[in-house]
């Protein structure tokens, strides 16, 4: 990693920044209205994604044919490499189902004013922070570096939070060396984050797997603390669809919804199928990463489980939580809690969108469950995804 690596990363977050603004994307989207007329009993499922464990359940869905079980015509999912090609390719309208980092939708849809919305959510848990092997405390991140995917992710917000607690202060706009009580904060894609450890450019990393999982197998890294384990079962990564779509074709977005859980419900069960299906081995490759790294993630050894709990990444073994796990209904109170601390935590650009909102009112207006309750009940209730029969919960946050 170099200068380069992190002038980049800003570029690409410029480059959404321009993507979202209203001059930018209205165009977009009226240009692509104008030249591809589609009604329902044509119109295509396009999923893009990043090559991340996230997008498991869309994956999935399509490798196990469940879009074509509800009667859907689907194309081969389009991965990306950034969030500002796979945000390009959504508001182009070339992709038209995605899965998005939770802050992002909330920055998307308030921020910059774009109508989509989240109808259901992908996987929680999924995220860890990973240190180099000489880190055993946040404490000993004073005066170093770490990474994240991007300002607006679960990542940087629980990040902070645990920095602030160990009596830290977080640096975004580094300007020179950091000072002993400092942790200077980056963006730097996934994939450029081991490289990134392995040459100690940086100090650790929190983000999304199987990247944690990657430096485990090669020996570069330790899991420091999983972010399930700080905010329980909660969401990274949420299904991500157009407003056009959830109100012209209800009953193509029903459907649309429909797959997507089945297929979270499948892979509850069904986790070491899912470590194959979504590996590099396994054709058509949908990701580039090794079946012993997904595995390690999906289905891992349950020797792991205790030496994480020997360790300290895991404090809460009461949680019962799985490394990642998949629940598609979107409960209100994260999104409420969510935008509060997010109110709290220090991104590049302007963040003054998030103090006019209404944490409840906006996670309302972002949120559409219709489709997704009726998905969940037409396969058994909540109570098949290991959940009581309320579409309610109480957000826990223990560091």
């Amino acid at each position: 990693m170099c200068d380069d690596d992190i002038n980049d990363s800003r570029r690409e977050f410029l480059k959404l920044m321009a993507l979202f603004a209203g001059t930018a994307a209205l165009p977009i989207q009226a240009s692509w209205a104008q030249t591809n007329p589609e009604n329902t009993q044509t119109k295509r499922v396009r999923i893009g994604y990043i090559p991340i464990t996230d997008a498991t359940p869309l994956l999935v869905a399509y490798q196990n044919k469940l879009f074509e079980k509800q009667g859907l015509q689907v194309d081969p999912p389009i991965l990306f490499r950034s969030w500002a090609q796979l945000i390009e390719a959504f508001l182009s309208g070339s992709v038209n189902v995605i899965h998005l980092l939770s802050p992002m939708a909330v920055w998307t849809r308030f921020g910059s004013h774009y109508p989509a919305k989240i109808v259901a959510w992908n996987h929680v848990g999924g995220s860890a922070l990973t240190v180099a092997r000489d880190i055993n405390s946040l404490k000993d991140l004073g005066g170093k570096q770490v990474a994240i995917p991007f300002w607006y992710s679960i990542h940087n917000v629980v990040l902070q939070e645990m920095l602030r607690d160990s009596g830290l202060s977080v640096i975004t706009k580094q300007k020179g060396k950091l000072a002993a009580n400092e942790v200077g904060i980056i963006v730097l894609p996934p994939s450029d984050m081991p490289p990134a450890l392995l040459s100690k450019q940086i100090s650790g990393y929190l983000v999304a797997e199987p990247f944690n999982a990657i430096a485990e197998h090669l020996k570069i890294g330790k899991i420091l603390r999983f972010t399930g384990d700080i905010w329980k079962k909660h969401a990274c990564c949420v299904v991500y669809m157009h407003e056009k779509d959830l109100q012209q074709h209800p009953e193509w977005s029903q459907k649309v919804v429909s797959s997507i859980v089945e297929a979270q419900l499948w892979c509850r069960s069904h986790r070491a199928e899912v470590a194959k299906l979504i590996s590099r081995e396994h054709k058509p490759r949908l990701t580039p990463h090794i079946h012993a790294v997904i595995s390690a993630v999906v289905n891992p050894n349950p020797s792991q489980q205790k030496l994480y709990l020997t360790t300290g990444a895991i404090k809460h073994p009461a949680w019962q939580d799985h490394r990642i796990d998949f629940q598609p209904y979107p409960f209100e109170s994260y999104t409420v809690e969510l935008i509060k601390r997010m109110r709290n935590t220090q991104v590049e650009g302007n963040p003054a969108f998030l103090k006019q909102l209404n944490p409840t009112l906006a996670a309302r207006q972002l949120v559409d469950d219709r489709f997704v309750k009726k998905a969940i009940q037409e396969l058994g209730g909540m109570k098949a995804f290991g959940l009581n029969e309320f579409f309610t919960r109480q957000e826990i946050f223990q560091l």
